[in-house]
């Protein structure tokens, strides 16, 4: 039924095929475990992640609208702002970010490094804020003012993260279920991060319908489950209704809250030691905000026999370019 109500949708098609599932080879070695990584890392535009698949929705929805200029926010070093920079720049397109320091650092890699140097080559207009605790009421505040100078915004949420956007992880979950299918083999779980909550509420909807026996375990970056929790289920409650079906029975948020300390944004030891371990093993780069919290988390998981036997599925969501902008971490 999802897949049907999904195809009335319309979409920019940026990604061209379907992201790779492979083997960790040398990390299942080390951990005595089968690790599996959904490459949406690779995504094809701005050095790759997870928002092109939101993305793929919104611009289809910014063109239909007439728009002439995309107006998003996140923090200074946000991987969806840079891939939405990135494709206003494809589409010929103006883009406007609203950013925060959300750690308040004054280094200067973080501030002008990694993601926010690709903003300045993919000619989006930068306006630093204190904060973002409104975004939604600014992004709205900022939208009526490039209305008045004669400018047809588009407004992008943070993380590209409505019911919308969350079409691009529906998507992605009846993909990643098709590949499961292939492999003939009898998953654990699929983890991943757990942030703007478009992601992981996308792909639990999805799989809820086509591997209902199949837990979706989310690994939150900036949020107690508490706080969380009420975000991923609303969202996918919001996308089920735009898609006009019931949500499954088997739909369960799950959320593991134990490693986003201290904040969003800054990572801690076991977020740099598994940088470090997928690098050193795999050659594969996770970043520090998401990624590599996320990837703590399944490693943990392992050690604390928190998973069903079988081999496990962690979602890459991309983000690296970050990494330049946390050398400081890994001295």
């Amino acid at each position: 039924m999802i897949k049907q109500q999904l195809a009335r949708f319309d979409r920019l098609d940026l990604l061209g095929h379907a992201t790779a599932l492979e083997k960790l080879e040398r990390l299942s070695t080390w951990l005595g475990r089968d690790i599996y990584v959904k490459r949406d890392d690779t995504t094809p535009l701005a050095m790759g992640g997870n928002k092109l698949r939101k993305l793929e929705y919104l611009a289809a929805d910014a063109s239909a609208a007439g728009a002439d200029t995309l107006i998003t926010a996140g923090a200074i070093q946000s991987n969806h702002v840079r891939q939405t920079a990135a494709l206003a720049a494809k589409l010929g397109l103006g883009c406007v970010a609203l950013l925060e320091n959300p750690i308040g650092t004054e280094d200067s890699h973080y501030l002008h490094s990694g993601n926010r140097l690709l903003l300045d080559l993919f000619d989006a207009k930068v306006e630093l804020v204190d904060n973002l605790d409104h975004a939604d009421e600014q992004l709205q505040a900022l939208a009526e003012r490039l209305r008045s100078n004669g400018k047809k915004p588009y407004l992008v949420p943070i993380g590209g993260s409505n019911a919308l956007g969350a079409l691009g992880y529906v998507r992605a979950g009846l993909e990643l279920a098709e590949q499961i299918k292939d492999s003939g083999l009898e998953f654990a779980a699929v983890v991943l991060a757990s942030g703007s909550a478009g992601t992981h509420s996308g792909l639990a909807l999805a799989l809820s319908e086509a591997l209902p026996q199949l837990p979706v375990i989310g690994v939150t970056v900036s949020r107690t489950d508490e706080a969380q929790r009420p975000k991923v289920q609303g969202l996918a409650e919001r996308t089920a209704q735009l898609l006009g079906v019931e949500l499954p029975a088997s739909f369960k948020v799950e959320l593991w809250d134990e490693y986003f300390a201290p904040r969003y944004g800054e990572p801690n030891a076991g977020t740099l030691a598994a940088v470090k371990l997928l690098a050193s093993q795999e050659g594969l780069l996770l970043d520090p905000v998401y990624t590599g919290k996320a990837m703590a988390g399944l490693l943990d998981g392992v050690g604390r026999q928190r998973f069903n036997d079988g081999p496990i599925i962690f979602l890459h969501t991309g983000g690296a370019p970050a990494l330049f902008a946390y050398t400081g971490a890994f001295a």
